[in-house]
């Protein structure tokens, strides 16, 4: 296999151009973006996205999910596709980065490619993933894990927003539900650029994170009841204070999650405290913990640390308490052949890079179960996402395209 030579390559500031105008749709109210999942901001993104792809030569296919797929010809009708992408949608307040790099930088690789009149054996399909944010309708990657039997559709398209309207009907009402049916496509292999969503990258000074696994993750919801009763009127030995016990459980985490530095976590992000009042005691509390890790065993002994800790720790306080996993996902080893295309690639093209464990989902999760797979991330600053003040510099963004080019690219097999 030919890698491309290490003069070749991306126009940079056309592809920072097309990040920026795209940007526009779905503007959010501090310098994001709010473009959420089948909302009409999102339906003219796509549009948009559309239209750029069509005037690089490509033509379009869209399954039952909403997953757009842009593909250029190969030279060979029977060689499997590279696919390359990542998602539009964004969170409520996000930013203008995560994801929307993704799916550019691979817009940004065909128009390269046509740019140097350069063919390659096997077509490359440019992918917009349907609500892989899962802000408005759960779970996250919901597209890409119907597309890797993770779940079915008929039950993506029951999901429920915060107005009781289904995902199923809104895609249905922006025009973005196709014909084709979902997972019937073949895969030579995946790559996904992404921001880091870490701050690692930009506090080791490194161009480049080569993704060789994804954390897998497990949710835990915790309910713990006590009784409720005035903050100042009872005394302290006959308070059954459900916030306290939250309190230790939470401790118990955090001590859990240093035991197996340094890429275990963990941390409750969703709690409940009722009745939620100055001058009441929490009769009840419910939060959710969040412990990840790219070692499948550690998950499993730390979820086990928590149910035997957290009842120890409700038992002596004389609190009640229910614990139940309500998701997750197992850790992912990326694949070999495409991790190393990545890492040629930035040494090829005098990149800085450093081997990376992704702390986020991405669809290279799930798609990983169906082709080989492989990340690349570039740094953004102070490692924040999920925030309209979410940064990288154009230097970052094209490093990152040009890494991907070099690796779709090798792997696409140029023929001229």
């Amino acid at each position: 296999m030919t890698a491309p030579g290490e003069n070749l390559r991306i126009n940079g500031d056309r592809l920072w151009e097309s990040i920026h105008s795209i940007a526009q749709i779905g503007p959010g109210i501090a310098g994001g973006s709010n473009r959420q999942t089948v909302t009409d901001e999102d339906a003219e993104g796509r549009a948009l996205f559309q239209k750029w792809c069509e005037d690089a030569g490509m033509t379009m296919g869209v399954d039952q999910m909403g997953t757009m797929f842009m593909r250029r010809e190969g030279t060979d009708p029977d060689a499997l596709p590279v696919y390359v992408g990542s998602h539009l949608d964004t969170q409520p307040t996000g930013g203008r980065y995560d994801g929307v790099l993704g799916v550019l930088a691979g817009l940004e690789v065909v128009r390269t490619l046509n740019d140097l009149n350069i063919q390659t054996k096997h077509p490359i399909v440019v992918t917009n993933w349907t609500n892989e944010e899962g802000t408005r309708f759960a779970p996250a990657m919901m597209a890409s894990g119907v597309f890797a039997k993770q779940f079915t559709q008929d039950e993506a398209y029951a999901k429920e927003d915060a107005e009781g309207k289904t995902f199923g009907d809104e895609l249905a009402r922006i025009g973005w539900k196709g014909d084709e049916e979902v997972g019937m496509r073949d895969m030579h292999a995946f790559f996904e650029l992404h921001i880091e969503q870490g701050p690692i990258l930009e506090a080791e000074g490194i161009d480049i994170g080569v993704v060789t696994h994804g954390q897998g993750l497990s949710w835990t919801q915790v309910t713990i009841t006590g009784k409720e009763s005035h903050t100042g009127s009872t005394p302290m030995p006959m308070r059954k204070n459900a916030g306290l016990g939250m309190a230790r459980v939470l401790n118990l985490v955090d001590e859990i999650a240093w035991s197996h530095k340094p890429d275990a976590v963990g941390a409750a992000g969703h709690i409940d405290v009722y009745p939620n009042s100055r001058n009441v005691i929490p009769g009840k509390v419910v939060f959710t913990v969040d412990f990840r890790s790219p070692n499948l065993d550690v998950i499993k002994d730390m979820e086990k640390r928590l149910d035997i800790g957290a009842k120890q720790i409700c038992g002596e306080m004389g609190l009640d308490i229910e614990i139940e996993k309500v998701g997750g996902f197992d850790p992912v080893a990326f694949d070999e052949n495409c991790v190393t295309a990545v890492r040629n690639a930035a040494e090829r093209l005098g990149y800085s890079h450093r081997n990376l464990i992704s702390g986020a989902g991405h669809d290279a999760c799930w798609i990983n179960r169906c082709a080989p797979t492989a990340m690349v991330m570039c740094p953004c600053v102070d490692g924040l996402s999920h925030n309209e003040a979410e940064e990288i510099s154009q230097e970052w963004s094209t490093a990152g395209a040009e890494v991907l080019f070099h690796a779709v690219v090798e792997t696409a097999e140029i023929v001229s």
